[in-house]
């Protein structure tokens, strides 16, 4: 059984949460950003994506030189931030299943 307390912790994160992202819309419905900013927002998923990557290479090591290499292949090629990462993962479990990673 659930503690109330946790209840009420884990409650209390799903309304600030959910407030800060629907605030976030509220207010991109009435105020419109900068240019500077909204073409900022178009390319963040980018940086985003390379963040992930050099933490995961960092963690893995030179082992997970492959990986990179599919990640960024399959970026390249598709142009597809899915494809490259289902080809991120295949390739880790590739390595890992080899015992490589």
């Amino acid at each position: 059984m659930l503690r109330g307390d946790v209840l009420l912790a884990i409650l209390g994160m799903a309304a600030v949460t959910y407030l800060c992202r629907a605030g976030g819309y509220a207010v991109l419905r009435v105020v419109r950003p900068p240019p500077f900013v909204e073409a900022w927002l178009r390319h963040l998923p980018g940086p985003l994506f390379v963040a992930y990557v050099a933490l995961a290479f960092s963690a893995l090591g030179w082992a997970g030189l492959p990986a990179v290499a599919a990640v960024l292949l399959a970026q390249r090629l598709s142009g597809s931030l899915g494809a490259a990462i289902l080809a991120g993962v295949a390739a880790i479990w590739a390595l890992q299943w080899m015992g490589v990673a």
